[in-house]
């Protein structure tokens, strides 16, 4: 049995003439029956360079239609798609091409000649021959993706067909997904946020995929409109500009019944702006390795319980321990343990990282949360953001959630650096809102009341952040010269 090719075969026997992609960039749309014949052709070409089962196949390439064609010629193969960080450097590019390994690299024109050696343009499409593979186990990997690397060389994370499927199913609860469905997708394919967070889900679904090479807030309230979107995800920052885009106000966003949001905390005035437009923006939690969707937040209590991630969904087991292994009580900070079929499989060589997080059953995400009475769960931080400041235990989430409070703070980050007598203290990093100003005593003497002293940080920084791929806060920059 083919374990994930006959998404694409079903949907184009049953619904073929259904559209499945609408390519904003290049005007094309692709149906069911056009976009699996599409993926064998590419299959086929992928053969006759040498592609095999197992086999990794490189795609440095922006946004576009053809990244889903060929994570289905993938499957027919049983081989791994490996879509590249197009944002990285070139020695960064090559370092994860090299430790990939793939039998085939394919990129588009905007890339032609960053890696060294031979590479498939993507501009001369696939070929007419097709290829029908032997498909693969939903055991075995479907997608290579590199973790952000926060600490040390990024690690690179099996998707496996099982973690695809699962999540698929999962979100297709959570979410209420149905086949008249269609996401705006704006956020990069190479991150499992714009690749598997509604894009796989709907294409499982037979839904529709609004596909954008990156944000422009502009052309998205248009698309909303035009293509009758129904559902939205992006982090913070790119809801953010959207709303601070001047056609915000009088833009048609009647289609849109849903929003999740990722990646860092949701402030209470974003959330209000999309509610008065009648947008339950929510915020979720997930990341490469389980899901990524792993909670979700009931749309009806979405204001009652800003800053939580909500509960976990469908067929996803979620624990939070103490040091000791034992489970936090309730309200209690600990390390987020995840456990279900969608957790991915361990990380490309690397035997050592995958026991470090992965005890058989069990996912440590290194993340810190809490669960209140009622069973919705709060990120508190990252294990290795924590810092002790005069003996206390510290969460930047926690300062960064009540710093977002303020109305002149669009975001905010908060890191430890050492001090000679607190041992570590916070510094704050806050980015103003369009049109505002930030004063960083005023800020400080905002905390007043709202934060216990060793909590407040030392030191605010304003400035424009800097971000990662995925579209976080990047705190490792931040942090290195500080």
């Amino acid at each position: 049995m083919k374990a994930t090719s006959d998404w694409l075969s079903m949907h184009a026997r049953f619904r073929p003439d259904a559209e499945a992609v609408f390519d904003a960039t290049s005007g094309r749309r692709w149906t069911y029956a056009a976009l699996h014949h599409e993926a064998l052709r590419w299959a086929g070409r992928l053969r006759s360079a040498g592609v095999r089962t197992g086999d990794r196949i490189a795609l440095l390439a922006h946004n576009r239609a053809e990244t889903f064609a060929l994570l289905f010629a993938a499957a027919e193969l049983g081989a791994i798609l490996f879509p590249m960080n197009w944002r990285l450097a070139p020695a960064e590019l090559r370092w994860q091409h090299d430790h990939a390994e793939p039998a085939a690299v394919l990129v588009d024109a905007a890339f032609e000649g960053v890696l060294d050696g031979p590479t498939l343009s993507l501009e001369d499409g696939p070929g007419d021959a097709i290829a029908r593979g032997p498909g693969a186990e939903l055991s075995d990997p479907w997608l290579l993706m590199y973790t952000s690397g926060s600490s040390g060389k990024p690690k690179g994370a099996l998707l496996t067909h099982q973690q695809l499927h699962w999540n698929a199913l999962n979100t297709v609860l959570a979410c209420d997904l149905v086949p008249g469905d269609a996401t705006l997708t704006f956020t990069p394919l190479f991150h499992t946020g714009g690749m598997n967070s509604l894009s796989t889900p709907l294409l499982h679904r037979g839904g529709r995929v609004v596909l954008t090479r990156g944000v422009d807030p502009a052309q998205a309230l248009r698309l909303i409109a035009e293509e009758r979107v129904t559902l939205l995800m992006g982090v913070p920052t790119i809801f953010q500009m959207v709303a601070d885009h001047e056609d915000f106000a009088g833009a048609d966003l009647s289609s849109v019944r849903d929003a999740l949001c990722g990646g860092q905390a949701l402030s209470e005035s974003l959330l209000l702006r999309y509610l008065a437009r009648g947008i339950p923006l929510r915020q979720g939690f997930g990341m490469t390795e389980v899901g990524p969707n792993c909670f979700s937040m009931p749309p009806a209590r979405t204001r009652e319980k800003l800053g939580s991630v909500g509960m976990p969904i469908h067929h996803v087991a979620a624990r939070i321990v103490r040091e000791d292994g034992t489970r936090a009580a309730v309200d209690e900070p600990g390390e987020l343990l995840l456990a279900g079929p969608a957790v991915f499989g361990g990380y490309f060589r690397d035997p050592e990282a995958t026991a470090a997080a992965f005890d058989g059953r069990w996912f440590h995400t290194g993340d810190v949360l809490s669960r209140d009475a009622d069973g919705f769960f709060r990120v508190r931080g990252r294990k290795k953001e924590m810092y002790k400041s005069g003996g206390e235990n510290v969460y930047p989430a926690e300062v960064e959630a009540v710093l977002d409070q303020h109305p002149d703070v669009a975001h905010a980050a908060v890191i430890g650096v050492p001090d000679p007598r607190w041992g570590e203290v916070g510094n704050a990093f806050v980015e103003a809102r369009p049109g505002h100003e930030v004063d960083a005593d005023a800020l400080l003497a905002f905390l007043d009341g709202k934060l216990a002293r060793f909590k407040r940080p030392k030191a605010i920084t304003v400035g424009t952040l800097p971000r990662n791929a995925s579209g976080k806060i990047d705190k490792r920059a931040l942090r290195e010269p500080a």
